[in-house]
Order: C-alpha cells, then structure tokens, then sequence
C-alpha cells in the first residue's frame, strides 16, 4: 500500500511539473494609454528645445593672450587623450578662452572628479554651469 501511495505520489508530481512547462508557452502584450505616447513625445521635443539643464563642471583652464586659444586646444587634446569618456567644452569670454569639462548633475559628483585630477591639473576647480544631458 505505501508503494503505491509513493508511486501515485511521484506521478502526481511528474504530471505538475510537466503541467508549469505549458504554462510559460504564453506571450505578454502591453497596452497602454494612447496619452503616455503624446507625452513622451512632448518630452522629447521640449529636451530638443532646451539641450541643457543646471549642473557642474570643472575648470581646468584659463588663460587670455594671442597664444590662449592654440593653448586651450592642447590641453583639451590632452585631457580627451586621457580621459575620452569626460566631455571637454572650450568656451571664449572676452578675453579668456576657458576649458571646462564634465557634464555633472551634482556637485559631488564634480569634486569626486576632481580629486581624481587634481596633481595633472592643480588650478582647477568645479563651477556651476549649464551642462548636457548625461548619458
């Protein structure tokens, strides 16, 4: 009798877990409001409109003079070489030609990227600014 109560029970259990195999055969739909599509759409074209939002970046130089600008171009040549993953923006305000670099949200998000380069680039210093959309 107990042989045939195990036996019935093993089939029993062999017949469930064949049974959970036909179950995931199903496909999943999603369907949404037609109203979150236009406001993704929206979305999109006001960060289209207005590319950059409030945030830091570090100053690494600024120099003003008939040379300043040839400079600048090599010191972002240099740091791209180094660090080709961080953004570089030379910038002109009468009469400095400044190098900034980095687009981040927060401020100590900055300061940590600072401290990484700070013996290269001992003048510089995080600085509010508007910045590009992270990726």
């Amino acid at each position: 009798m107990r042989k045939v109560l195990l036996l019935s029970g093993l089939l029993l259990m062999g017949g469930l877990l064949t049974a959970q195999d036909s179950l995931t055969d199903f496909s999943r739909q999603f369907v949404g409001d037609a109203r979150i599509d236009s406001l993704l759409l929206l979305h999109r074209l006001q960060n289209n409109k207005f590319p950059t939002i409030p945030g830091y970046r570090i100053q690494i130089y600024k120099e003003s003079g008939n040379a300043a600008l040839d400079s600048a171009l090599s010191v972002r040549d240099q740091f791209e070489a180094r660090y080709p993953d961080i953004p570089a923006y030379i910038t002109f305000n009468e009469p400095y030609y400044r190098l900034r670099v980095g687009d981040f949200r927060t401020r100590l998000e900055a300061i940590r990227f600072l401290a990484k380069i700070k013996k290269r680039y001992p003048l510089a210093w995080e600085i509010k600014d508007e910045i590009h959309f992270p990726r």
